[in-house]
């Protein structure tokens, strides 16, 4: 039988320090949010658990004052970032905030993307309508694809990782890019300057922002088409979709706000006030905390997704483009 042999008070003590301990351990797993601040050149990194910036990436003043989309490996060691100021793919090793590989491209990039398996990115290179894709471990590029759209902005895997869908913003459509082959293969009109994308979890079901037209149209990409359309606010551009695939969050730069898009009833059920013009948002990954970058504010609103309220704006740098949250 086992005895304790700490006296009651000890005891006691012991046991207050060992849940302490466990607390700082627990709090220290949380997810770190990802924000690139277009016009100061750096990166901040917040974490999910305390909602500060805890450190300030700038790979020690190399990245340029046009950054744009950033993307983390699944490892979460290495941030993808378009540095569009040098017209370059940066692999940004996130311990030693130094450069690890840069990659030349083509001028005005702006999105990219990590494909479902982590091996490949795709990179939206939206003023010569084309996209690269690139082996995640070397950077080396394997296929230079043009799009049958204008403008290509953002770019996402489908979740079986075959294929790659465009947002044009120029002709209102998406390309439908056969991964395996490197080429488009179909074009899938759009309501209005599609912008931010997402897949529903394990569908073909995506979900699509139009900032013209104050939508989200809803793609089925088995048959190629738009099945429908769901209202939200005015200028609707980012977008991320919980894990569960319950909700579709949609920030409307317009409004400074962000619509809850009920999936199963195919509509939106609340909107709530961020800051000026919001970005790209993403959801930590137990679906609590949603997290949006205000463009114009300078800051990210944390929002609590049960009950649908802003719980506090973080300052960063200067025109943040979005969120990016590792798993």
């Amino acid at each position: 039988m086992f005895r304790s042999f700490l006296r009651p008070g000890r005891l006691l003590t012991a046991a207050i320090a060992l849940a302490a301990a466990f607390g700082a351990v627990h709090a220290s797993a949380a997810a770190m949010a990802y924000v690139p601040n277009q016009r100061s050149g750096t990166i901040s990194i917040i974490d999910t658990g305390s909602d500060e910036v805890v450190r300030t990436l700038s790979a020690q003043g190399q990245l340029g004052k046009r950054l744009q989309q950033v993307a983390l490996d699944p490892s979460g060691k290495t941030l993808f970032v378009i540095d569009a100021a040098h017209n370059a793919l940066v692999a940004l090793d996130i311990a030693s905030d130094s450069v690890r590989t840069r990659v030349p491209i083509e001028e005005d990039a702006e999105g990219v993307t990590v494909s479902p398996d982590g091996a490949s990115l795709a990179v939206c290179v939206e003023g010569s309508q084309h996209i690269l894709l690139v082996d995640a471990a070397t950077l080396k590029i394997r296929a230079d694809v043009a799009t049958q759209g204008r403008n290509p902005e953002h770019c996402v895997f489908s979740p079986d990782g075959k294929w790659l869908l465009t947002s044009n913003e120029a002709s209102s459509d998406l390309d439908v890019i056969d991964v395996a082959a490197g080429r488009s293969v179909a074009v899938i009109k759009t309501s209005g300057h599609p912008r931010g994308m997402a897949f529903l979890p394990k569908t073909s079901r995506l979900y699509v922002a139009q900032e013209t037209a104050n939508v989200v149209d809803v793609i089925d990409l088995a048959s190629r088409s738009k099945t429908g359309s769901i209202a939200t606010g005015l200028r609707t551009a980012g977008l991320t979709v919980s894990a569960d695939g319950a909700f579709v969050y949609a920030s409307n730069g317009g409004a400074g706000s962000v619509s809850v898009i009920d999936v199963a009833k195919g509509e939106s059920v609340a909107e709530i006030k961020v800051g000026e013009r919001p970005w790209n948002p993403a959801l930590t990954p137990d679906g609590r905390k949603l997290y949006v970058a205000n463009g114009r504010s300078n800051s990210v609103s944390v929002i609590d997704t049960a009950t649908r309220k802003k719980i506090k704006d973080i300052a960063v740098g200067e025109l943040p483009w979005g969120v990016v949250i590792g798993k």
